[in-house]
């Protein structure tokens, strides 16, 4: 999964895009005040991409992260009452 962030509208967007390809495919878009840990886990992860210093050790344990915060978000989602 990739994940952006779009600060005008303070919203997590989801996407993905097979291996080998150039496509991108949307999946959903999410309000940080929704999931602010995944909000705030994306901002970092865009912010690291862009480190002068990249670490790419580090960026996937973040983008980690971050794919553990949209699963349980998703999860959390499919709880009927």
């Amino acid at each position: 999964m990739l994940f952006a962030i779009d600060k005008n509208l303070e919203e997590i967007i989801v996407s993905d895009s097979r291996k080998n390809s150039n496509k991108i495919n949307f999946i959903d878009r999410i309000k940080g005040k929704d999931n602010p840990d995944l909000y705030l886990a994306v901002d970092l992860l865009t912010n690291l991409s862009k480190a002068s210093n990249f670490d790419n050790s580090i960026f996937k344990a973040v983008d980690k992260v971050c794919q553990m915060l949209y699963n349980r978000h998703m999860e959390s989602k499919k709880i009927v009452v």
